[in-house]
């Protein structure tokens, strides 16, 4: 959740012609991680759980391209507690899925 905030916080200042585009998506990508995360442990079984949290691992992907996009395009400037939010976030999930398969 602290990343979807970031995200929100740092993309209100991408140019305004970027509101359909690069700031949509960097939103959508931010808000799906923990909403499949969500919805796998609303699931029976571990093997859906696993899916939506590959599904998660994707946009988180998603997220950190996109944000180093916009910092290529200085939209925004590189900010350490983002990365360090991504990176925590990849470690986390990794860590989620290989706990839930080797139960």
């Amino acid at each position: 959740m602290d990343l979807v905030e970031s995200i929100y916080s740092i993309s209100s200042a991408f140019p305004d012609s970027e509101r359909f585009g690069l700031t949509s998506q960097i939103r959508r990508a931010a808000v799906s991680i923990p909403s499949n995360i969500a919805e796998g442990a609303a699931r029976k079984s571990d093997k859906e759980f696993l899916q939506f949290l590959s599904i998660a691992m994707g946009s988180l992907a998603e997220l950190e391209t996109q944000y180093i996009i916009a910092t290529r395009l200085d939209f925004v400037k590189e900010d350490e507690t983002v990365i360090n939010l991504i990176t925590d976030e990849k470690k986390l999930l990794l860590g989620y899925r290989n706990y839930i398969k080797n139960k």
